[in-house]
């Protein structure tokens, strides 16, 4: 499960990002201060941060320069270019002004942790029996090889990139558009269970969950 740190000293927004994004199947931290955020990285280290910038104790630009090799997605009233486009090349990963929409911003984080894996992972994505390469597409489950549309292909590969997580069906939408451009909200439908029924008689197991009235997730066994 992928884990995110919320510093952020408004509780409300603090409260509201931690359930929606728990909802979301994330493992959330928080901090309400500079100070406090930076004592928390001291000893643990998320998949992601949202930074607030105008934080008690340290500011969020300072906060921002003492993170390393974590993408770090700011949360901010300011909405002047010159403030973003200095934050992002101080190290911020993303840049998202308040308020915002919540689906956009959990694209944004869907995206910045699919960036960071990809940069740090090998050419293999592993979950249970099953095996994807990216790089010669091949997909197998227990060693045996399993034919798979170019669509499902792309459906499988982002499921497996953001496990135990919900996808809305708009954003697989946009995950998948670079590899299958073509497919659609009505299509994408077919395509999933297309893709579960594959799975289910290679493994006898169900790893596709849908959540109904939102999207999908994978879920491990």
């Amino acid at each position: 499960m992928k884990s995110i740190l919320i510093i952020e000293d408004d509780i409300y927004i603090s409260n509201m990002l931690a359930e929606r994004l728990e909802v979301a199947g994330y493992r959330i931290f928080k901090a309400y201060s500079g100070t406090e955020a930076i004592l928390f990285l001291s000893t643990q280290q998320p998949d992601l941060i949202l930074l607030d910038l105008m934080l008690p104790g340290l500011s969020g630009e300072e906060v921002l320069q003492k993170i390393h090799n974590i993408p770090v997605i700011v949360l901010s009233a300011k909405a002047e270019v010159n403030d973003k486009v200095k934050l992002l090349l101080n190290g911020a990963s993303d840049y998202i002004t308040k308020p915002f929409n919540f689906d956009e911003l959990l694209a944004r984080i869907i995206v910045q942790l699919r960036n960071a894996q990809s940069s740090s992972n090998t050419q293999i994505l592993r979950c249970d029996d099953i095996q994807l390469n990216t790089i010669s597409r091949a997909v197998t489950i227990g060693g045996k090889p399993i034919k798979l549309t170019r669509t499902e292909y792309a459906i499988l590969k982002y499921l497996l990139q953001n496990p135990e997580q919900v996808i809305t069906k708009s954003q697989m939408l946009h995950l998948i558009s670079q590899d299958t451009p073509d497919c659609t909200e009505t299509t994408l439908k077919v395509h999933i269970s297309n893709l579960r029924i594959k799975l289910r008689e290679s493994c006898s197991k169900d790893y596709i969950q849908a959540v109904w009235g939102i999207g999908f997730k994978f879920i491990p066994e």
